[in-house]
């Protein structure tokens, strides 16, 4: 009976120790642009935490991307939705998402747009700027490394089924974040070349990092609305996976304990 209440004693003390989710949008500009984010974080620890800057599919700052940070806040994290297109736009029209994402790639802006989402983040006061991890989901997850390339002080990359840019030799020797990149095996998005020569760059620039396939799932394989929205576009190799869904969100907890440890604060 004792060692039945010690248990429940420390179940009761886990409770208490998780306030309410709060959110909220945070604007914020950039080149003249108008920007909207989006952050949440658990309301019963004040400030100095880890934090996860989050970049979304080209859908933009849709419902998706909110819930990733909601439900890294419930996990400890402080997080923030950068807006790459301005006012919080989303859209499911997949001829505007390619034109909206298509605007950044290959050009400096990806990178200098989500910084401003990253100095904005640490401008709430709630983020230790030193523990600032960002993770991006396809457009996101490409816009996550252009970040790090520039010199953004981050400590580590998280990727899900991004499009992959080789990292310069000499782009993080100052910073040193660490990745995670996971993919579908059968993304038709990305080729095998495109791995090859992406793994040879970060081997050269002497990056930590892991890579991981995810057999039999394709692009977007983490969005349960993935489905609905390639038969809605007339999209092929796009498609929600669960087990690669459950799977790559363990390994992402897993490389943040290492990076955090187990405790946020």
């Amino acid at each position: 009976m004792k060692k039945f209440l010690t248990v429940l004693a420390v179940f009761a003390a886990a409770l208490v120790a998780h306030g309410k989710i709060v959110t909220k949008t945070v604007p914020y500009e950039h080149d003249g642009v108008k920007l909207d984010g989006y952050l949440a974080y658990d309301d019963s620890w004040k400030s100095g935490r880890a934090g996860v800057l989050v970049f979304g599919e080209w859908w933009g700052l849709n419902d998706y991307a909110k819930n990733r940070a909601e439900a890294l806040a419930k996990l400890g994290y402080v997080a923030f939705v950068g807006d790459m297109f301005g006012d919080g736009l989303s859209t499911e029209d997949a001829t505007k998402a390619r034109k909206l994402a298509g605007q950044f790639y290959g050009k400096p802006i990806m990178a200098t747009r989500a910084k401003a989402a990253l100095d904005t983040f640490i401008k709430t006061g709630l983020v230790d700027e030193n523990r600032i991890v960002a993770i991006g989901y396809c457009f996101g997850g490409t816009v996550c490394q252009a970040l790090a390339y520039s010199g953004a002080s981050l400590v580590g990359v998280v990727t899900f089924h991004a499009g992959l840019i080789p990292a310069p030799i000499d782009s993080m020797k100052e910073t040193h974040p660490k990745f995670l990149i996971m993919q579908g095996a059968l993304d038709p998005m990305v080729s095998p070349d495109d791995i090859r020569g992406f793994k040879q760059a970060l081997d050269d620039a002497k990056v930590d990092y892991q890579f991981i396939l995810y057999s039999g799932a394709v692009h977007a394989f983490t969005n349960p609305d993935a489905d609905r929205l390639c038969a809605k576009n007339g999209l092929k190799g796009i498609g929600y996976n669960e087990n690669a869904a459950r799977r790559s969100w363990q390994e992402m907890q897993t490389f943040f304990d290492e990076l955090f440890g187990h405790h946020k604060k």
